[in-house]
């Protein structure tokens, strides 16, 4: 808080440096260009379409068990103890 009260901040951007104005110009030698024309997009091969469907779905399907896994023993976990604190 007392380098801001102070006046101290850091700026956004860099300020600009007076001695870069004073340089001389460089002489500006360009580079050749050549224009190629761009390939036309490749369609996907019916094989990496059908793998990406299984795979997927074999995915969806891993991660479905463990997350019903996972609830099934937190609910049964839940359920056993609460029935304990009830016959106490």
């Amino acid at each position: 808080m007392a380098l801001v009260a102070a006046g101290w901040r850091k700026p956004a951007r860099a300020t600009a440096n007076p001695a870069r104005a004073l340089r001389q110009k460089r002489a500006r030698i360009g580079l050749p260009v050549t224009e190629a024309d761009v390939p036309l997009h490749r369609r996907t091969q019916w094989w990496r379409k059908i793998w990406a469907v299984v795979a997927g779905s074999t995915m969806a399907a891993v991660v479905g068990v463990i997350t019903a896994t996972v609830v099934g023993v937190g609910a049964s976990w839940i359920v056993v103890t609460l029935s304990r604190l009830l016959k106490k």
